[in-house]
């Protein structure tokens, strides 16, 4: 019986074969590539990475058919390496392959010319490049003239500080040749393809293709053959190096939704092409696949409109896939789609010819086995991913600040939010208790269930008490707003774990002090509390967040609510809402607001929305841009001075009074740590939200710490 007669009907499709040229691929699941994901190691000296094999090896174990590691420049743009260089790394990678080929799996290593003014710049960059001497002195180990260089003078992305030059073209004839001997290193080591990184997302290569940044007199810029000179010269000695058989992918965006620098645009939008249009794209994917091109691996999007190749949850599923479709009538090779994809929608596009593949990325992060739980029917087992890039890619912007990231971070891409261990084996993994205990855990949410299931699959018996009579604690109101089905997944799933681990807790339970404990060690996750802005004349006449998210209790607690039937919320607003506070949770409130036909008005202090650390510009941006192109009033650098019926009174910067009318106020004013006392109680941990207020990732990877202290 063959394999795909054991899974359900409407996966089956996912599960037959194809070629990328002469290679077999066993299935239709592609593991798209990643920044930290590498197998030579990212934003470091070049070398064998141990862990990005290993997550490379769980993703084909786990059932993908074809895995791309994380993009790898031909030119370091630390230290200023050259990929071809370090012959030793090949010979490693030559030792590694058997274990990885006998998954049945294909390996594509994905080479990238690099980032030209997507260069994510942070403030320590800005630094560098704006003093003459540091310049200077920091070139060895990052050239930041030669590694943002781009088609043109270009501004970019992240900041107004470090502008790209021009490349030479000499500089692009000793990349094409990088290319080269990269594959052919590659081949020798016996990786079964490569990819070109990329036609795609603003990256360089993409910069070259697109008319709003090319503005090349030479041979590389100019006519439609010239833009794309550059990807077809690799491509061409790729082939010379390696031979007509060997496969060479193209990670590509079929249209830029770009109506400029740093501007994007939204699904739905009426807007002008900055970048490349369909009609374009018709002919380049055919010009790009008689070049060589064995496959094109598809999505859309540049950095000026990045929420559609790092969709946020707020992207609509499957967003890229009729793009994707249509430019497959234009070509005879292989084209995967990527972003957002849903399994059995993927399968019916496959089942119809509509794409060859299914690229999937942050899901496996999140659950490197979950193909294997999706064909065995074990669905439900799956931990899914939320489209928060909290852990994985949080590199934040906002006005006057390029990437407000910590270098932790930055130099640790594809860790996860939602699963502590993800390329943190070494920190993070499972150790079995040498002395079970009973340890009790005060709340249910996702800090104190995250806390149960270390707990229990090392062995030792946690006994959860929760306040409530269910579990989730304030990610319940998290989870509430209509396009949120991600999250209620995720709380699902740690209910269900909850279920399997046997986990006992006692519901309806308030915990007054831990001394009812005696010895035994005790987790606190009691979570936190609204602030109140006590200050503001009226304050009482407002709705907090959470009662808003929790006004209507099925929309959470039931799986199946109608949200149509009983949106968020509506019942306890009028039509126009101030939402006072424009961070994260705000925003999302008014997005949801917007959604319900409601006219919600922003009012934020500081001077741009969303301005926190570790939410990605992939997701800001979509909200911010959202905002403006449905003409949502947002009230910068403006405080809130009163409420009043059918009206708040507010002050601007230079301290001038005026009013909003408004029918409703919600405050999202923020959260303060609410714990439980500890005085006299040793062998007692705080986590979460009641420890210090942060994000999902704190939460849960604190969590998953206190559980291994026990």
């Amino acid at each position: 019986m063959s394999a795909e007669t054991n899974v359900k009907k409407e996966y089956q499709a996912l599960l037959t074969p194809w070629k990328i040229g002469n290679c077999e691929i066993k299935n239709r699941f592609v593991v798209t590539s990643m920044g930290g994901t590498d197998l030579f190691g990212w934003m470091e000296r070049n070398h064998f990475d141990k862990e990005g094999a290993r997550f490379i090896l769980e993703a084909a174990k786990g059932g993908a058919g074809l895995v791309l590691p994380g993009c790898q420049p031909v030119y370091n743009p630390m230290f200023g390496q050259w990929l071809h260089k370090n012959k030793k790394m090949y010979r490693d990678l030559a030792k590694w392959l058997p274990e990885f080929h006998k998954t049945g799996a294909k390996l594509f290593v994905q080479l990238t010319a690099g980032f030209g003014r997507s260069f994510t710049i942070s403030q320590m960059m800005e630094e560098l490049y704006s003093n003459k001497v540091l310049r200077e002195a920091s070139k060895p180990f990052m050239d930041l003239d030669k590694i943002t260089a781009s088609a043109s003078p270009a501004p970019n992305r992240w900041s107004d500080k470090v502008p790209s030059r021009a490349m030479t073209v000499e500089e692009i004839h000793e990349f094409v040749d990088a290319f080269a001997e990269c594959a052919r290193l590659l081949k020798e080591a016996g990786v079964d393809g490569v990819e070109i990184h990329a036609v795609h997302e603003g990256y360089l290569l993409d910069q070259f293709t697109l008319k709003y940044v090319n503005h090349r007199t030479d041979e590389y810029g100019g006519s439609f053959e010239n833009r794309y000179r550059f990807p077809v010269e690799i491509v061409k000695a790729i082939k010379k190096a390696c031979g007509d058989d060997f496969p060479v992918s193209l990670r590509y965006s079929v249209v830029s939704k770009t109506k400029g620098f740093r501007r994007g645009a939204l699904p739905g939008e009426e807007f002008e092409e900055a970048g490349r249009d369909m009609e374009e794209s018709e002919w380049a994917a055919k010009y790009l696949q008689d070049a060589g091109y064995d496959m094109l691996n598809c999505d859309n999007g540049t950095y000026d409109a990045w929420y559609w190749a790092h969709p946020p949850i707020y992207m609509p599923e499957n967003c890229n896939l009729e793009y994707v479709e249509h430019i497959r009538k234009f070509v005879d090779i292989p084209v995967v789609c990527a972003g957002r994809m849903d399994p059995v929608t993927a399968a019916d596009a496959v089942a119809r010819g509509g794409i060859d593949g299914a690229g999937f990325a942050r899901q496996f992060l999140a659950d490197p086995e979950w193909v294997n739980k999706l064909i065995e029917g074990r669905e439900d087992e799956i931990r899914p991913c939320i489209l928060c890039h909290n852990g994985c890619f949080n590199m934040a912007h906002y006005k006057g600040v390029p990437n407000d990231q910590d270098l932790f971070d930055s130099l640790h891409l594809a860790r996860c939010a939602v699963n502590a261990e993800m390329m943190q084996w070494k920190k993070h993994h499972i150790e079995k208790a040498k002395n079970p205990q009973t340890v009790a855990i005060v709340g249910g949410g996702i800090g104190g269930m995250e806390a149960a299931r270390v707990l229990a699959l090392r062995g030792h018996k946690p006994v959860i008490y929760e306040r409530t009579d269910c579990l989730g604690g304030a990610f319940i109101a998290a989870a509430a707003e209509s396009y949120k089905g991600k999250l209620r997944d995720l709380l699902a799933w740690y209910r269900l774990q909850m279920e399997d681990l046997d986990i006992e807790i006692h519901y309806n339970y308030e915990v007054r002090t831990v001394q009812e404990f005696g010895d035994q060690p005790v987790i606190i996750a009691t979570g936190a509390v609204p602030r109140i802005l006590k200050g503001v004349k009226g304050h009482e006449k407002m709705i907090e967040a959470c009662e808003f998210l929790l006004s209507e209790p099925g929309a959470v607690v039931a799986a199946g609510h109608d949200f149509e039937a009983a949106p968020v919320g509506a019942s306890i607003v009028g039509t126009t809402v101030a939402v006072i506070g424009g961070g994260l949770t705000g925003c999302e409130i008014a997005y949801e607001l917007q959604l319900q036909g409601k006219k919600p008005v922003i009012v934020e202090m500081l001077d741009d929305l969303i301005r926190q650390k570790g939410v990605c510009l992939a997701n800001s941006s979509y909200l911010r841009e959202y905002f403006a192109w449905k003409k949502v009033p947002v009230y910068l650098e403006t405080r809130l001075t009163e409420v009043k019926d059918g009206a708040i009174v507010c002050e601007d910067k230079e301290g001038k009074s005026f009013e909003i009318p408004c029918d409703s106020v919600i405050s999202c004013a923020g959260y303060m740590p609410a714990p439980l006392g500890t005085a006299g109680k040793k062998n007692v941990q705080i986590v979460g939200d009641c420890r210090s207020v942060g994000n999902l990732r704190s939460v849960i990877w604190g969590a998953y710490e206190a559980a291994m202290k026990v």
